[in-house]
């Protein structure tokens, strides 16, 4: 007997998790075509809107994309597994080796760069990185993809006085990216903070994302420090959700 719960929940809720167990259950593996709204209507006996909002929810949660003309077919695209913790260490970027690169397997990666400028930084972010009265901060802004469909935007954050003249201020950072120049430089990181909040996009994010409607962002932001606890980066990222795992692992203490 089905609970009251069960009874209250929406009837396109109901039909978008049977269509989530199918896709679980590899009834519809990666790539076929799921039953469109007339099926739906048909076989639920519902009306449009009920149908269209339970493919909806398969969309929103990134489990299914639309093809205009074409229907509506389970997602091909494989989850990025982030691992919070390892990919940060400093065998990744100290042996020259790309952070973001570390996340994507055997995938090919693409990063955009958006450009490099000095300006003020934000009030809380000039705060973290300890920028006095009329100090700027070296700004590099990117967009990641991977299978061709952008997954991620960052900007980095650093005081501009620090980096001048170096390969930090210059779109090609070099082997091991920015970690490994600071290094270099005599300020390599060796503690990181992040924050982790989700909210919906906003509509510049949405585009260069290319998320469908009412699809949510994660945002992760990233504090570097010396040993000496001096801050030397922070990073802004919006995640496309539907395109993350985020992972962490670590020993209790």
């Amino acid at each position: 007997m089905p609970s009251d719960g069960a009874v209250r929940q929406p009837k396109y809720q109901r039909i978008a998790a049977e269509l989530k167990a199918a896709i679980e259950s590899g009834a519809y593996g990666p790539g076929d075509r799921l039953p469109g709204e007339n099926d739906l209507m048909a076989t639920y006996e519902v009306a449009r809107m009920t149908a269209r909002q339970a493919l909806g929810v398969l969309q929103s949660e990134g489990l299914a994309e639309a093809r205009k003309g074409a229907g509506v077919f389970v997602r091909e695209f494989r989850l990025i597994r982030r691992r919070g913790v390892q990919r940060l260490a400093p065998g990744v970027w100290g042996d020259g080796r790309s952070i973001w690169a570390a996340d994507t397997e055997d995938r090919e990666p693409v990063v955009e760069f958006l450009g490099v400028t000095d300006e003020a930084a934000p009030d809380a972010v000039a705060v973290v990185l300890g920028l006095g009265a009329g100090a700027t901060a070296c700004v590099r802004r990117r967009r990641f993809l991977l299978d061709g469909k952008p997954v991620m935007l960052a900007s980095s954050y650093l005081d501009a006085a620090l980096v001048a003249g170096t390969p930090v201020a210059e779109p090609d950072s070099g082997p091991g990216g920015i970690y490994a120049r600071l290094a270099e430089l005599g300020h390599g990181p060796a503690r990181f903070r992040e924050e982790i909040r989700s909210r919906m996009p906003d509509p510049d994010e949405a585009a260069r994302l290319g998320l469908a409607a009412g699809t949510p962002v994660v945002l992760v932001c990233r504090t570097a420090y010396t040993a000496e606890g001096q801050a030397v980066e922070v990073n802004e990222m919006v995640l496309d959700s539907a395109a993350y795992v985020l992972e962490y692992e670590f020993d209790a203490r």
